[in-house]
């Protein structure tokens, strides 16, 4: 099924992880790529020929989200060369993990100026785009967000990035409010413990094994769980959805208890 025929997806850190698979998953469903990286060229040319290899166009563009001027170039680029944005993934994030009391204030702002800024460049971009181009379909675009449910758990250790996650759901919903007259939807994704090669940077391969028996799934999640996620939001089954958060977890939030009370 080619639901998404004719349109055009960014996503950026597209290269490996969620990002990966929110591409494939909406190439699979039609969509032709612009697949963004940061610093892993020969992921980002796999995931493009994996798309190519699916009778899809892909667009293979190196751009640091945090910097402006990067994301500006990309989107006049990708419009340039596909003509349109129907569909804007904005998935780019970076965590350093240090205790807020004694975190450096240059891994604070790098994180603040990804995982948050970052995504912010990204959404407003594709909204004027969306705004400037002709409609197509029930939608004039769907601007779909990947937070985590570290916007909603306070993880230890995790403060910059926490408080990235809980800003950039609070600007989905101001964007979706904002956009409504233009029939723009805009939604947020948050992920629970999902198997991503950076989650390789925080714990061994055994802890994670571990770990994924302690979820109530059983389980981690997949790439490919939140890919069909995107899919769901940027399709026109979800017309009617806009300013939602979509928390795919596996039931990791509902299955958090509280100690045992004391006899």
């Amino acid at each position: 099924m080619n639901q998404f025929e004719g349109k055009v997806a960014i996503i950026t850190g597209a290269s490996r992880g969620i990002g990966r698979g929110c591409a494939l998953a909406l190439a699979a469903q039609g969509a032709d790529i612009v697949v963004n990286y940061r610093s892993h060229p020969d992921e980002a040319q796999d995931v493009a020929a994996q798309i190519e290899g699916m009778g899809r166009r892909a667009l293979v563009w190196q751009a640091d989200v945090a910097k402006r001027e990067a994301v500006e170039e990309m989107f006049a680029g990708a419009v340039a060369h596909f003509g349109r944005i129907d569909i804007a993934v904005a998935n780019a994030a970076m965590s350093i993990r240090e205790p807020v009391l004694t975190a450096k204030w240059e891994n604070v702002l790098r994180t603040l100026e990804v995982s948050q800024f970052g995504v912010f460049h990204t959404c407003q971009l594709a909204a004027q785009q969306m705004v400037r181009q002709e409609q197509r379909g029930r939608s004039a675009g769907k601007i779909v967000v990947i937070s985590s449910i570290h916007a909603e758990l306070a993880v230890p250790s995790s403060g910059a990035y926490n408080m990235a996650k809980a800003a950039i759901n609070h600007l989905v919903s101001t964007m979706a409010a904002e956009l409504v007259d233009y029939h723009i939807n805009v939604n947020v994704i948050n992920p629970g413990w999902i198997d991503t090669p950076g989650e390789r940077n925080f714990a061994t391969e055994e802890e994670i094994q571990q770990g994924a028996k302690r979820l109530p799934w059983k389980r981690l999640g997949t790439i490919d769980d939140i890919g069909q996620a995107v899919v769901y939001l940027a399709s026109d089954a979800a017309d009617y959805v806009t300013g939602t958060m979509l928390r795919v977890d596996g039931g990791y939030m509902h299955g958090l208890t509280l100690p045992p009370a004391s006899s």
